[in-house]
């Protein structure tokens, strides 16, 4: 399969702003300054999640069109701490360990034993 123009235009795309620009969605500079990665890789999510993805380039450019869109209002209603796109923000959330209470009796035992 040859790349179609639209593949190619997305290939020369390096910023969160020519994406939006290129899509045409619009956009606060604002929001885009603080979250620009965040957008991004909250878009590239929407992207992987997609099951088929349309043949049609007009098709696949409204699709991309309106992931990014929602990719970006996600950050304009929220921030980055609250939808925690980067693994370093899941990293402190909490969990939990389940202990078998024999285990805490035996290792309390032991203990118990060499003092």
């Amino acid at each position: 399969m040859s790349d179609s123009e639209f593949d190619l235009d997305l290939e020369e795309l390096s910023s969160a702003e020519e994406f939006l620009e290129y899509l045409g969605v619009a956009y606060d500079p604002a929001v885009v300054q603080v979250n620009r990665l965040h957008i991004l890789q909250r878009f590239h999510d929407y992207l992987d999640d997609l099951d088929e993805m349309p043949e049609s380039e007009v098709a696949r450019r409204a699709l991309y069109a309106g992931l990014l869109d929602s990719a970006y209002n996600d950050f304009v209603a929220s921030d980055a701490r609250t939808e925690k796109v980067f693994k370093v923000f899941r990293m402190q959330e909490p969990f939990s360990v389940e202990v078998p209470l024999s285990e805490l009796f035996k290792q309390g035992a032991a203990h118990a034993t060499k003092i």
